[in-house]
């Protein structure tokens, strides 16, 4: 497909999306490894900065984050971060899943009940590695955020998932586990009657000891009665959250760095966005490499470097390296840029922004804030003009 026929992106206005007081949710997803952490707390620094009180969850155990908002770390409660100037507040938190399970735990069951389930030796497995307990646990911490009303905007860094459709299959996922066949023979005793229950019980046990071991049987066992109270609410927030990602105030921002890997990904997330009807903000393109200027071509920059070598002079090599580098870049720059062109081919009717590489890791509140600008800048107010929906400007014949 040539560049004139291919579709143009629609530009993703960030700053108007996170200045919006009807907006009360952001989610940040993709692929790991793109910058969503960093692009969820830039969000929420512009956000503060433009009047906001924002809570920005993140997932992401790394340091840096945390010493990057002016804090020595962070942990499962928010915590205030000082942003000189700043017409709002920002606050932030780190998931913690295991202690978020547990005040679930805690706030659903009575004290006796609440400490019979943190002391099983299931529980204490299932909270801490079970597959896909990471996920829901921040659907759970969403869903508290959202409900203490204390935050006109909450800002969701997703897990780094093997597949970025995790988190939403995170709530039906628990639900299926509780609803399992397997959970179900366990619950019988204490829900019919062990006199009822006992010999097709009996026999269950028997085979599943030999698969799994006696102990672990009885552990999963006293577990499951002693939570069976909770089952019913485990599924009502899974149901509550799940519903509340797809209501009006609600925005998912996809994440991707210019890589085949990464932007499939985000692919296949716009296409389960759509399938289940949740609202779209558009696709951040992280971590870009456009050159200073896109007047001299990689061929002619190559070419140039040739004859200013030929020519000779002081300052020849100089020059000449300072050309193959354009080169490189403008090589570099049309790669992603076809990457990104095929994206939008597939999808286009999703907004884009496209945001450059930062000289090095972001540190400090002012890597976030150059960040920041990069994200929620008006779309055509980039230094060489090519608008921030693309690396490189749309060629015009």
């Amino acid at each position: 497909m040539s560049e004139r026929a291919r579709p143009q992106a629609p530009a993703l206005e960030l700053g108007a999306l996170i200045a919006d007081p009807e907006t009360r949710i952001v989610v940040c997803c993709g692929a790991g490894g793109v910058g969503k952490t960093t692009t969820s707390a830039a969000l929420a620094l512009a956000a503060a900065e433009a009047g906001r009180t924002v809570v920005v969850l993140t997932i992401d155990p790394a340091r840096r984050l945390a010493q990057s908002l002016g804090l020595t770390e962070l942990d499962n409660e928010p915590r205030q971060v000082h942003v000189p100037g700043a017409e709002g507040e920002l606050h932030a938190m780190m998931l913690d899943m295991k202690r978020t399970f547990d005040d679930v735990v805690a706030a659903h069951s009575t004290p006796d009940r609440a400490q019979q389930i943190l002391d099983n030796p299931f529980y204490q497995t299932l909270s801490s590695s079970f597959s896909g307990t990471q996920e829901y646990m921040a659907m759970e911490k969403l869903g508290q955020l959202r409900a203490s009303d204390q935050w006109d905007l909450i800002i969701v860094d997703t897990p780094p998932s093997r597949s970025a459709l995790d988190f939403l299959d995170a709530p039906n996922r628990m639900s299926r586990f509780l609803d399992g066949t397997m959970i179900r023979l366990l619950m019988a005793p204490s829900r019919a009657g062990f006199k009822f229950a006992s010999a097709g019980f009996l026999l269950f046990s028997r085979i599943v000891s030999k698969i799994l071991g006696g102990q672990l049987l009885r552990d999963i066992s006293a577990f499951v009665a002693a939570l069976d109270t909770m089952f019913g609410g485990f599924r009502e927030r899974a149901t509550a959250t799940y519903e509340l990602l797809r209501r009006p105030g609600t925005s998912f921002v996809v994440v991707a760095s210019p890589e085949p890997d990464a932007l499939r990904e985000a692919s296949y997330f716009v296409d389960r966005l759509s399938a289940d009807h949740m609202p779209l903000a558009g696709l951040v393109v992280n971590r870009t490499h456009p050159p200073a200027t896109a007047a001299l071509s990689a061929t002619r920059a190559a070419a140039a470097a040739e004859e200013v070598l030929e020519a000779g002079g002081p300052d020849a090599e100089l020059a000449a390296a300072a050309l193959r580098v354009h080169a490189e870049r403008m090589t570099l720059a049309a790669r992603e840029q076809h990457l990104a062109d095929r994206f939008t081919s597939a999808h286009p009717e999703v907004a884009v922004r496209t945001v450059p590489a930062a000289a090095g890791d972001v540190h400090d509140l002012d890597g976030l804030r150059t960040m920041a600008a990069e994200l929620t800048g008006a779309d055509a107010d980039t230094p060489t003009g090519t608008p921030r929906t693309r690396i490189l400007p749309a060629r015009r014949g």
